[in-house]
């Protein structure tokens, strides 16, 4: 066992700040809820409270005292529970199906998103793949092929739910750690080809797909129907002006911006807290990544070099495909803003995984 020190200060002060700053802002978003319908809000807030930030910090805490090499030992088993779990809720009874997706597993009251599970579960067994064969990934047969094999097996579960989103977050992940660890860039360039081409044939067959590109392009063609989101998030970001309007000051959220505490909820912080707000906001996410991928260079071993980049990858790349789609600088997504948006799964495991990051920097010393 590598030698333990005490867990990096500036990568816990960065998941702290991220922390709070994404309760308050849900805090003032869920606002909105009120005018709308009291029982909802109420039952939004209590579950992002008391499953998703309570036993999220719990397991934070947990976590970060946890060998990362156990996560090693365990992670095929861990990724064949959660391929299991991926594919139960298409059993009648068991799986949750909302808005044409069936993304959830019915415990009682309890929603569980199987997804987050197939995100950690899939990173954490590449990591051991790949910390096994070392050099040789640069070779097609341990690089290349793994990669399209677990990229396929996450295709089939996630566009069947559909989930094309989190499939797309775990391309990037999984991408970033095969170079990392060796991989040839030509083999990389191949995979992305095949990846557009599929995705491209996803947004030709798939209509919420093409609404979502053909609204990027021109986001004024459909202000009152499929583009009425992103023309809302515009104008509660302008209208935050450099400062913003004050916290609980948000007109958007009150009827106007759909999804207020979840995907949208980026434009209710910069109509609040304006440009100096939302900049700060992007800052704790880039200061968090970096200090996390400075933690990775400096990991006792190669495992936990690869699960640091490959947990960090995908939380800043789902923030940032969040962020770009309320600005408008991407296409609009359903994914949620880590740390922040509505969600108690996902909230309980983005503390878990920063709770995983935490571990790895017990065995590292970090300048």
């Amino acid at each position: 066992m590598a030698r333990l020190h005490r867990m990096d200060t500036k990568l816990l002060v960065s998941i702290l700040l991220l922390i709070t700053a994404g309760f308050f802002i849900f805090l003032s978003a869920s606002l909105g809820l009120l005018a709308r319908d009291t029982g909802h809000f109420s039952s939004i807030a209590f579950k992002q409270i008391f499953f998703g930030l309570i036993p999220g910090l719990i397991a934070l805490y947990a976590l970060s005292r946890v060998d990362h090499l156990f996560w090693r030992r365990w992670s095929f088993y861990l990724m064949m529970v959660a391929i299991v779990l991926n594919l139960i809720i298409f059993i009648p009874g068991v799986g949750i199906t909302a808005n044409g997706a069936t993304r959830w597993l019915a415990l009682g009251s309890f929603s569980l998103q199987v997804s987050e599970i197939l995100k950690v579960a899939v990173i954490m067994y590449f990591a051991a793949w790949l910390s096994g064969v070392k050099d040789r990934v640069a070779e097609w047969r341990y690089g290349l092929a793994p990669l399209s094999i677990l990229l396929g097996i996450c295709a089939g579960l996630l566009l069947a739910q559909p989930d094309t989103d989190t499939l797309i977050v775990i391309g990037v992940s999984l991408l970033t750690m095969f170079l990392v660890a060796g991989g040839k860039w030509r083999h990389f360039f191949a995979l992305v080809a095949v990846g557009l081409v599929v995705l491209s044939a996803l947004i030709a067959t798939r209509p919420y797909l093409l609404a979502r590109v053909q609204n990027f392009i021109n986001p004024s063609a459909e202000s009152l129907s499929t583009g009425y989101q992103l023309q809302q998030s515009l104008i509660a970001i302008g209208s935050g002006g450099i400062s913003g309007k004050g916290f609980g000051q948000s007109v958007q959220k009150f009827g106007f911006l759909p999804e207020p505490v979840g995907d949208s909820i980026f434009a209710v912080a910069a109509e609040e807290f304006g440009f100096i707000g939302s900049v700060i906001l992007v800052g704790l996410f880039v200061f968090f990544v970096l200090r996390s991928f400075a933690v990775a260079s400096h990991a006792s071993t190669p495992f936990g070099t690869l699960l640091v980049v490959g947990i960090a990858s995908f939380m800043i790349a789902q923030s940032f495909i969040n962020i770009g789609a309320m600005i408008g600088i991407l296409p609009l997504s359903g994914i949620p803003l880590i740390f922040v948006s509505q969600g108690g799964t996902a909230l309980l495991f983005a503390l878990a995984e920063a709770g995983i990051l935490l571990s790895v920097s017990r065995t590292a010393r970090v300048p």
